[in-house]
């Protein structure tokens, strides 16, 4: 039986001829996570074709890719303009005609559906993780900045907690880069100092689901200007 450790990604293999039946957990020897596995889930081969990266949704997915190119010929275009400008201006930044399209990566349960449908009709383009394992797979890829997920999130695997332990684990240039949105029904939304106390960057309550697309809008460029002059400093790009 072959296991990957959700926080460092490292692949174990076990003997299963030793294999518990049931439930049991094994201490990865890399970084001391301790990966809950069931014996009955899968065979090796089935577990290693599970650990792909979690699909994009495809309602929007031609409109993302138009969004994206356009941006990039903008950028290169702005680019040129600014490499042959004779006089020392500036480009205005916050064009709006410039606006990075952007990925978000789903990790949630009963409302996975709703919420995935109000993102992708708002322009973003959607990825749908069903297990921890597909969220780190896409997180790793490193072109999806913004993750959204709910306590009900693979809750056989544990896959909010799992979640919650790898982003605590991160390096604050790593954490930095990703922003994290919890989705709950006992939430408050747009509250920030509880979502600081939790490690979060954004906390919605069920309840506004509808009017997911313009908090997130909202929380992103306050969270962008936040870390303006550190991105321009670092020559990250905002998120």
């Amino acid at each position: 039986m072959i296991i990957r450790c959700d926080n460092c990604s490292v692949s174990l293999q076990l003997d299963e001829s030793k294999v518990p039946a049931g439930h049991f957990t094994v201490r990865c020897p890399r970084c001391q996570n301790l990966i809950r596995v069931n014996s009955k889930q899968t065979s090796t081969v089935q577990q290693l074709e599970a650990n792909v990266p979690a699909p994009a949704v495809e309602d929007g997915k031609q409109e993302f890719s138009a969004k994206e190119q356009e941006f990039e010929i903008n950028n290169a275009m702005r680019s040129l303009l600014s490499a042959l400008q004779k006089e020392n201006k500036v480009l205005d930044a916050n064009d709006e005609s410039g606006e990075k399209p952007r990925r978000v990566l789903l990790c949630l349960g009963q409302r996975r559906d709703a919420i995935a449908k109000v993102l992708v009709d708002s322009g973003y383009k959607v990825y749908l993780a069903q297990t921890p394992a597909q969220a780190n797979e896409r997180m790793r890829e490193g072109k999806t900045e913004i993750l959204v997920f709910s306590p009900d999130f693979a809750a056989e695997f544990g896959g909010a907690a799992i979640l919650q332990q790898k982003l605590n684990a991160m390096y604050s240039s790593e954490r930095r880069r990703l922003f994290l949105v919890l989705v709950e029904d006992n939430g408050a939304t747009l509250n920030a100092h509880e979502a600081f106390i939790r490690n979060l960057n954004l906390i919605v309550n069920t309840a506004d689901i509808p009017k997911l697309p313009l908090i997130l809008n909202r929380a992103l460029r306050d969270f962008n200007e936040l870390y303006h002059y550190f991105n321009e400093a670092t020559g990250a790009a905002a998120i």
